[in-house]
């Protein structure tokens, strides 16, 4: 009980033995305190009639009006609460809370609760109003007798007020000591509220909002989430025994924890039990059969925050929080977003497939060691939807180095919880050649791509880039052997450096950035903007694997690009929908750019492509495009079939390992590419992924063959590029990383 307005004794008389303790100075000291503490209580009661029934009234009618009305927000508080995170399935992913509650109706409750707290707490609380004169003289006169704060006077309602003030307090920690702070002023201004609260609400209705709001210690906040904490069971299903074992909690969480001090838990459960046979709401043989019940403790400790989540779902989970607190859909600013997320209470419906985020996470764990220097991440997304149908990764999510574990999602940018992302090397080619068929160069169109070229001047969005550089910046070919001329659709399916430099010149950096922004790409995955250099077409602005999916899925669905959507329906646990951000999805480039490109990023994955190696059972038709960045420090494969789009990474988590005489998943490596690291995982994760799914074609068309070669050691390409093999230098990058080989 709260006994903030009871004497208080003197620890050095409490010390002295006998009889002589009761010194004529200290009776006299307890006098004034008794004369004190009765003249405060006359103050606060003078102007109170407190009825048999219960209804506490007022006096006069002007003091009623004194009172403002009870704001709403108190007599029935938007209470913290749990909320879940479930899949497309129904499946449950994870457990989230700033506070560990979940509100019921009372008749949710268990009987036995309701009548132990009330026993234990406040026994006539049925009887007397926001006030019980009888409790506050009664525990006057003891207090005063034995010099202790034994026994305190604040009624239910009270100290439901003083809980609701600390829970709008939040995480405040001023507002919360505020909200606590033992002054006659603060108590005042409690009982006014009480007062008020009494004539505005039945006594079950506080007995109920108090039972939902307060602390039962081990982080547990209200009788269900208490119920589950210590018997794993809900309130309604617990037994007498079990009732009072709470009920004698919330005086002293720590003191009577059953699970740190089992028998003074104990203990405090049979004075419970005592109280409720006393006051006769139970038997003597109820009373006896409860006290020789044990604890019977089926304790689970806090199942908190997307740690908890299913296997392999964690970064998924995470990625949902990052939504719902960033998102403008979900409030105006970042406090009202952070607002809904720590209020809970919610029920997050989300795109996850639990059989597709099954199939990435198997690809990813079965091909890269979680033990090994480089990771691997999996994004899958829905054509046409931009649905986030799974997010995998090897290394686990959590907080143990030890075991490898992460909380950085290497899926995603920065601002949702990722990394800085990584180069997708080649992967990044056909977003220049979508740009460059959009300003109206043919599939056909050809460049006598030299093995080596210097980097030639081109046009920006705000001016002009020239190959300043002494020497001058160089671009090379993956081989001696590989040069030109070249059509798109072979300079793709051999993935030429110097062809995409040499198409990049024709259209302008400008066309190109602006493309990848309508692909999603509006900024490296570091929040950093693009950066108009030529290097740009050999894919040295790093992205996430998220993000690349993304672009692929608007491949696949036409040249329509939806922004990746990972949350469908939110609701509350009252029922209430909250609104969610809409699918947006617009026309990236046309259905006939989208027909040529799926004809060539197939011919990646057929006959002398670099990804011929990565056929899919059943002979589904594919499309897709292999990444390596220099130094082998990131390698990429992604593709996509009609109905999913996947973008599969490789690499140091870090971003600084060099894939050169590597051993990864126990098999060595001489070098590491897109279609011999990233490109097994992506095969692995598609097949399972797509199994009994219906076999789709893609829209293709066809394109005419290339003449025969006649002169492969042209000097210049139909722009006037500059060919041969000057000395290299540093590369015009967003990266120090030079842009060579990127197959």
């Amino acid at each position: 009980m709260d006994s903030n307005l009871l004497p208080t004794g003197d620890p050095a008389d409490d010390a002295a033995p006998g009889p002589s303790r009761r010194s004529p100075l200290r009776l006299a000291r307890y006098s004034a305190t008794f004369v004190g503490v009765s003249v405060v209580s006359g103050v606060l009661l003078a102007g109170l009639v407190l009825p048999a029934a219960g209804a506490l009234g007022l006096t006069a009618k002007n003091t009623a009006e004194e009172f403002e009305d009870v704001p709403d927000d108190f007599k029935a508080p938007p209470l913290t609460q749990t909320s879940q995170i479930f899949d497309a399935k129904g499946g449950l992913i994870a457990t989230v809370y700033e506070r560990d509650r979940t509100v019921l109706a009372a008749e949710q409750m268990s009987p036995y609760m309701r009548q132990a707290q009330v026993d234990i707490e406040d026994a006539r609380f049925y009887e007397h109003g926001a006030v019980d004169l009888k409790g506050v003289l009664r525990a006057i006169s003891k207090n005063a007798e034995s010099g202790t704060t034994s026994e305190g006077a604040s009624t239910l309602t009270q100290q439901y007020v003083k809980n609701v003030n600390v829970e709008k307090a939040g995480d405040d920690q001023e507002a919360v000591k505020e909200a606590m702070r033992k002054t006659l002023g603060r108590k005042i201004q409690e009982l006014k509220v009480a007062i008020k609260l009494e004539e505005e609400l039945s006594k079950d209705q506080i007995l109920t909002n108090y039972l939902n709001i307060t602390f039962f210690g081990n982080g547990a906040y209200g009788v269900e989430a208490a119920s589950q904490r210590y018997f794993g069971k809900s309130n309604k299903d617990l037994t007498l025994a079990e009732a009072a074992t709470l009920a004698g909690l919330v005086q002293n969480p720590s003191k009577y924890d059953p699970k740190a001090h089992p028998q003074a838990a104990l203990n405090r459960r049979n004075t419970v039990l005592d109280k409720m046979l006393e006051n006769r709401h139970i038997t003597e043989e109820q009373a006896k059969e409860a006290k020789a019940a044990p604890l019977g403790l089926n304790y689970r400790g806090p199942q908190n925050g997307c740690i908890t989540a299913k296997a392999g779902m964690g970064f998924f989970c995470d990625y949902v929080k990052h939504v719902i607190k960033q998102d403008p859909a979900f409030g105006a600013n970042a406090a009202e977003r952070k607002k809904l997320w720590d209020q809970g209470g919610l029920i997050v419906h989300t795109t996850l497939d639990p059989e597709k985020q099954a199939a990435a996470q198997n690809a990813v764990s079965s091909n890269v060691r979680v033990t090994d220097s480089v990771s691997a991440a999996a994004s899958m997304v829905e054509p046409g939807t931009g649905r986030i149908l799974a997010m995998a990764q090897t290394r686990p999510y959590g907080l143990d180095k030890g075991k490898n574990q992460t909380v950085v999602n290497l899926n995603v940018d920065a601002v949702m919880g990722g990394g800085n992302g990584f180069q997708p090397g080649s992967t990044f080619k056909p977003v220049v050649a979508v740009a460059a068929m959009e300003a109206g160069l043919p599939p056909t169109q050809e460049y006598d791509s030299p093995n080596r070229m210097e980097y030639p001047t081109m046009k920006t969005c705000e001016g002009t880039w020239k190959n300043t550089g002494k020497p001058k910046t160089t671009v090379p070919n993956e081989s001696a052997s590989e040069k030109g001329p070249y059509q798109l659709k072979e300079a793709m399916a051999l993935s030429v450096n110097t062809y995409f430099v040499q198409m990049e010149q024709e259209i302008g950096l400008c066309a190109v950035k602006q493309m990848a922004n309508k692909l999603g790409i509006t900024a490296r995955a570091s929040g950093e903007p693009l950066n108009e250099v030529p290097a740009m077409a050999l894919g040295v602005e790093e992205v996430s694997p998220l993000t690349m999916a993304g672009v692929y899925a608007a491949f696949a669905a036409g040249g329509t690009y939806c922004a990746p959507v990972a949350i469908s329906r939110i609701t509350t646990v009252e029922g209430k929908d909250v609104a969610v951000p809409p699918a947006r999805c617009e026309r990236a480039f046309s259905e006939s750019t989208s027909r040529v490109l799926n004809t060539i990023l197939n011919g990646v994955t057929e006959g002398g492509g670099t990804g011929s190696a990565l056929q899919l059972e059943g002979d589904r038709q594919i499309a897709g495009k292999t990444g390596t960045s220099d130094k082998k420090k990131a390698a990429w494969f992604s593709g996509y079939t009609p109905q999913l789009a996947t973008a599969v990474w490789l690499g140091g988590p870090n971003g600084g390992v060099e894939m050169r005489d590597i051993t990864i998943n126990g098999k060595r490596h001489d070098e590491v590419f897109g279609a011999t690291g990233p490109g097994p995982i992506w095969r692995d994760a598609m097949n399972q992924a797509l199994r009994g799914a219906p076999k789709q074609s893609l829209p293709m068309t066809d394109i005419p063959d290339p003449a025969p070669r006649t002169d492969p050691n042209a000097s210049t390409g139909p722009t006037g590029s500059a060919s041969g093999t000057p000395a290299a230098g540093s590369p015009p990058a967003s990266s120090t990383t030079p842009p060579g080989k990127r197959r």
